[in-house]
């Protein structure tokens, strides 16, 4: 029996589809096994959305390497379609496959035998046509289901539509199969995932359903307490979709939607399919219709042409808008997009400290959002993570909870009363039964 091994770089879709190629593996007798306990095989899972996740996909290669020198690695992902030629001159590495070929890696190198010439199998992503079926299975709190992949947008700085090809989706009732042997597990909680999860609904082309048909028969699913929504770009998250989630049996209030820039100029710069005009609106919508719910938002720092007054204009607008936490990315070059040959090019340093300011502010952000959310009830859903002798877990609306240690807590729900953030920044909560605290850095 052939041990394998695999590690996953960037997103929660990635994570959903090497959890699902690692069940094929071992479904053909593969033994899957940690990344250190010598295996045959590795399968690296890349990711391409910055500079930087490149260089760690050839650390990982190395690592692997010296882990077991014979062993066979293979590279999928976004950053094997992007580069496939370029990655298989990585020494060590055995195979390359692409967009279109990932899910048939074990039909494609069965036995994977190492060869003197590493073996690369990447169709241009116009190939990438199918939707394959994907969840995580390796967490017993929640697993991450993609409903949705690839994109249709053109968005300046992005290479997702090249590494993964044409929006397409799931059915309805594939995605709710799904969600029922989903159910059938420990797992109590689902997180949709997708590149552009709001453009749910396309297949063969042809759209024919609707973000909101799969959201509404989701939440009638038994045996799943919560359902989660990854990522929904703002110019897709309507008004029915607001109110549904407000009014859900199991739907939680959190969204997290990209903005990217505050300012309407390097918005257009972006290719975006909105302005700041109507973010605003979709927050407010939000927030009158769940004053508490959590809201996430994505921008990024030092695009191209973005002058020091255009990030001003970014910072005062989140400052302002009532939100709980950002997820700030420092614009990096990428081959074959439109943003690499824009002028108006932002230095390092002034990128890096654009990053910072707006770091700050998330955590600002995040602590006011906890201050706001004292006095309230929540229910927390515990998790196996344990660190210094305490436990986490989330809130409906994405709370981070800390409580000491319990085995019987984990994967459990539990309601908590949210009483107050202490001197080193824990909101303390009450519960008859165990002592809780929340943590304001999430």
């Amino acid at each position: 029996m052939k041990k394998v091994a695999f590690y996953t770089l960037g997103c929660k879709l990635n994570y959903s589809e090497t959890s699902t190629i690692s069940r094929m593996f071992e479904q053909k007798g593969y033994k899957k096994v940690d990344f250190t306990d010598t295996p045959d095989i590795f399968i690296i899972n890349t990711c391409s959305v910055t500079e930087n996740a490149d260089k760690k996909c050839h650390k990982i290669v190395r690592e692997a390497r010296s882990v077991a020198p014979e062993a066979h690695v293979a590279i999928i992902g976004c950053y094997a379609q992007l580069k496939p030629t370029e990655i298989a001159t990585i020494p060590g590495v055995d195979a390359v496959l692409g967009a279109a070929e990932k899910f048939r890696l074990v039909e494609l190198l069965d036995g994977f035998v190492r060869k003197p010439q590493p073996e690369v199998y990447a169709s241009e992503v116009q190939a990438a046509t199918a939707f394959n079926t994907s969840y995580s299975m390796h967490d017993r709190t929640r697993t991450f289901l993609k409903v949705q992949d690839g994109c249709d947008y053109s968005c300046s700085f992005c290479t997702i539509p090249l590494a993964r090809g044409a929006s397409r989706s799931d059915s309805v009732s594939n995605i709710l199969k799904s969600a029922r042997e989903i159910a059938q597990t420990e797992v109590k909680e689902i997180v949709l995932t997708g590149v552009n999860t709001g453009d749910f609904g396309i297949l063969d082309g042809k759209r024919v359903e609707h973000f909101i048909d799969l959201i509404r028969e989701l939440d009638k699913v038994e045996g799943i307490d919560r359902f989660r929504i990854s990522s929904i770009e703002p110019n897709l998250l309507s008004d029915e979709i607001i109110d549904f989630v407000a009014n859900s049996k199991r739907f939680v209030p959190h969204f997290h939607i990209p903005l990217q820039s505050g300012s309407n100029k390097v918005l257009k710069l972006m290719r975006r399919r909105y302005q700041r005009e109507l973010y605003s609106k979709r927050v407010e919508k939000i927030k009158s219709a769940m004053p508490y719910c959590c809201i996430g938002v994505d921008v990024i720092v030092g695009f191209p042409g973005e002058t020091k007054e255009d990030f001003l204009e970014t910072y005062q607008f989140l400052n302002e808008l009532d939100i709980a936490y950002l997820h700030v990315f420092t614009y990096s070059e990428r081959d074959n997009t439109l943003a690499a040959d824009l002028p108006g090019k932002v230095n390092p340093k002034e990128r890096a400290e654009r990053s910072k300011m707006l770091h700050i502010l998330s955590d600002k952000k995040r602590r006011n959002f906890y201050q706001q959310n004292i006095g309230r009830t929540a229910t927390v859903l515990f998790e196996n993570d344990v660190e210094n002798g305490l436990m986490h877990g989330f809130t409906e609306n994405y709370i981070r909870v800390a409580a000491k240690y319990d085995p019987l807590l984990i994967n459990e729900l539990k309601t908590v009363n949210l009483t107050g953030i202490n001197e080193i920044g824990l909101m303390e909560a009450e519960e008859p039964s165990i002592e809780v605290m929340v943590h304001p850095q999430g």
